[in-house]
């Protein structure tokens, strides 16, 4: 070995030894804050703050100082709270006098861990909008427009429910939900002046819900809130509210956002499955959107020494959509029409929504054309997969779209590696050109073209399939982190396809075993061991890219199972089609069928 080899792979070396102890060495230099009063995350009790709280403005204990400038949720404390439930074949609604609203949603088809949690847990229902502070569709604003924010709760039929109360100005509030199929509640909201003089009514915010984790181990990084104004979406994420520059330096943090002008069209919170969606009337847009970042409940001490892996101080975004101030006359009623979705972030489903719903899904622009195409083949081929015990049939069926997009491909990328070879096998006499023209730069790179088309080779001939495939690969990418038909989808040792395959975490330094990236590193070096060098490729770079692989397998490492299996069994095909090329009759590796090599002699000086 070298010692310009030798460098390098000591520099490649430390280099994913620092990628790989950096997600380790953060939390060990900079520990998060604890929380002042640490409570235990239990699926069935509410937060602290969900507690009844005194007729004042005070706070909830557990905010936040920047989340306090948020007008509180006004309960009597001697005001006992009237449920009401609501079943239907996909999800259970409960109704509550404490605000009014649709207080949480429990998914029947969705368990709230999936793969190896599944086993210690007690397979509780996914809950939207269980660790909320507000539920959905209560009304913010002063107390002229919310008195005690306690209202009398009736069941007019099996599936409407009907919340109201009346405060001494003479202003009645009337809800009605009407519960539907497909996840959704349609709801009506009314303004009612039953008294002998003007209201004048200050802006008012229906809340849409608060984006929350389901479960301690979900990604929070993938939770947050989308808008939408009939043109375009708006998505804030954490991210926004960290204002964090260039993704690690600290900022002065957000604790709101506002937006809108009119014209907000629906407003969705969700985390990475699941969402809750609340779109205005027709010709009832709202004014603005709005948005908090409140702190939940934290894991208990002997929880996070349990499962060092939960989240030490979950956090959620409470969101509105606020309306203008507005006077009531006498005996005059002001009637809202509003639509909640509360439920998976399912495309067939939100697809039948009008208005775009299914923008929540991310599968727009130009590499959403093909996250939607990959998503609707997968599920196509899923209804003629049967499941395994240990193989589910989303991953065998991701098996077969590689193997089907390989075989697409297969073709071009022949033809391409053929053309490498080729290149590789022509690099003495370009370089004889280039040595004997290097005075002359023009002139050179015409002959070396007039080279290559004699000999029927293209500088370009390797890159072509790789650029071709990128679509494919971040639609791919795109599908995978949105479909949650992968959520609990097993593959071997992998238990979550929508999560790392995570077989162990090594005692001490908090790092996951995960196989999946580690066979994909292992085949991606492979491949680039069988790949033919760019012409032209200083050795250094040729060694560089060698070592590429190693950097992917860093950055991929934590991603979905899903995602890593599509790659690795997408090497292992084309390490076979670079087998199959390389030793085939008539490759360019051989010499049969080979066309002979056109050498163009030098021009003579006159």
């Amino acid at each position: 070995m070298d010692r310009k080899t030798l460098q390098t792979s000591l520099v490649v070396g430390i280099s994913v030894i620092l990628l790989f102890a950096w997600n380790w060495a953060v939390p060990k230099l900079f520990p998060p804050e604890p929380a002042p009063e640490p409570v235990t995350w239990s699926t069935n009790a509410a937060p602290q703050a969900n507690a009844i709280l005194s007729a004042t403005n005070a706070v909830p204990p557990n905010l936040t100082a920047a989340t306090t400038n948020r007008p509180a949720v006004l309960l009597h404390s001697d005001a006992p709270e009237q449920l009401i439930t609501v079943g239907t074949a996909s999800a259970i609604y409960t109704f509550t006098s404490h605000g009014g609203g649709l207080k949480q949603v429990a998914l029947k088809r969705y368990t709230e861990t999936v793969g190896r949690q599944k086993k210690a847990a007690t397979n509780t229902l996914v809950t939207l909008n269980e660790h909320a502070f507000t539920p959905i569709m209560a009304v913010r604003g002063d107390t002229t427009l919310t008195g005690d924010d306690v209202y009398k709760l009736t069941q007019v039929s099996p599936t409407l429910v009907r919340a109201e109360k009346t405060l001494g100005s003479g202003l009645s509030l009337v809800k009605e939900f009407q519960v539907g199929s497909n996840y959704a509640v349609n709801a009506t909201v009314r303004l009612e002046n039953h008294g002998k003089e003007a209201l004048a009514l200050p802006a008012q915010s229906w809340v849409v819900g608060t984006a929350t984790p389901i479960s301690p181990h979900d990604d929070e990084r993938l939770m947050g809130v989308y808008w939408y104004d009939g043109v375009s979406k708006t998505h804030i994420d954490s991210a926004w509210f960290e204002n964090k520059s260039m993704g690690c330096m600290g900022s002065n943090p957000r604790s709101e956002y506002a937006a809108g002008n009119k014209n907000v069209d629906w407003v969705a919170v969700h985390n990475q499955f699941f969402t809750v969606i609340v779109a205005a009337g027709t010709n009832q847009l709202a004014e603005q959107v709005r948005s908090l970042r409140l702190e939940l409940a934290a894991p208990s001490q002997r929880q996070l020494e349990a499962d060092p892996r939960m989240a030490r101080q979950p956090h959620g975004f409470e969101t509105s959509l606020t309306y203008p101030a507005v006077t009531l006359a006498p005996n005059q009623t002001l009637e809202r029409r509003f639509m909640v979705y509360a439920g998976p972030k399912e495309y067939k489903t939100l697809s039948q929504f009008p208005d775009r719903l299914d923008l929540v899904m991310e599968f727009d622009g130009f590499f959403g054309f093909f996250a939607k195409l990959l998503l609707l083949s997968m599920n196509g081929l899923y209804n003629f997969v049967p499941d395994f015990k240990y193989l589910s049939g989303y991953a065998t069926t991701i098996v077969l779209i590689t193997v089907i997009i390989k075989a697409v491909f297969w073709p071009l990328t022949q033809a391409s590696t053929r053309s490498m070879k080729r290149m590789q096998e022509l690099q003495p006499q370009m370089k004889s050109i280039q040595e004997r023209l290097k005075e002359d730069p023009a002139k050179m790179n015409r002959e070396l073209m007039e080279f290559m088309k004699k000999n029927k080779v293209s500088p370009l001939g390797g890159c072509w399939p790789m650029l071709l495939q990128i679509p494919v690969f971040f639609g791919f990418f795109q599908m995978i982190r949105s479909a949650i038909e992968l959520r609990g989808a097993q593959f071997l040792w992998a238990a979550d396809l929508s999560q790392s395959d995570t077989v162990w975490i090594i005692p001490g330094l908090d790092w996951p075993l995960n196989p999946l990236p580690l066979m994909m590193g292992v085949t991606m070096l492979w491949q680039a061991q069988l790949t033919p060098p760019s012409p032209g490729m200083d050795p250094m770079q040729q060694k560089m890219m060698k070592y590429m692989p190693l950097m992917f397998m860093v950055f991929l490492y934590n991603f979905s199972a899903a995602l890593t299996l599509y790659w690795t069994v997408q090497n292992l095909l084309t390490i076979a089609q670079m087998k199959l090329t390389k030793t085939r009759p008539g490759s360019a590796a051989g010499t049969a069928g080979r066309a002979p090599m056109v050498i163009i002699p030098p021009k003579k000086r006159r």
